[in-house]
């Protein structure tokens, strides 16, 4: 019997019942931590750029986009915080005189700081 093309390509096949089916084995990768900013950007992708998270997805490098994706905002976000808390003097000091007015100023600088990030990196 002439070989197909599969089998000229490396392929075997394996009976199973009167069928034979292509041995096919499902390459194991390294699991991922992919946190709330890849997952967003998971979301976005499947909702605004189909053909990008297609295309991802099949070659199996959604995960690997997702993560890296993930870290990128986690850095950036930590960096921009930081910078913002400088510039407008929300210091260890502030926290000892006036805690509520500490928080405040640090959930504006979180809240800013991460519409930054969705901005740039996720939703781009």
């Amino acid at each position: 019997m002439e070989q197909s093309l599969y089998e000229k390509l490396g392929g075997s096949y394996v009976k199973v019942g009167d069928y034979l089916m292509p041995n096919l084995a499902i390459e194991e990768t390294e699991q991922r931590h992919i946190g709330k900013y890849g997952r967003q950007r998971k979301r976005f992708l499947k909702d605004h750029r189909r053909v990008l998270y297609t295309n991802l997805l099949v070659s199996d490098k959604l995960d690997q986009h997702l993560a890296e994706i993930d870290h990128s905002c986690e850095e950036k976000l930590e960096l921009l915080t930081r910078q913002m808390a400088q510039r407008e003097g929300v210091t260890e000091a502030l926290k000892a005189a006036n805690q509520m007015e500490w928080v405040r100023r640090m959930n504006s600088i979180s809240n800013r700081a991460d519409e930054i990030v969705l901005h740039e990196l996720v939703y781009c």
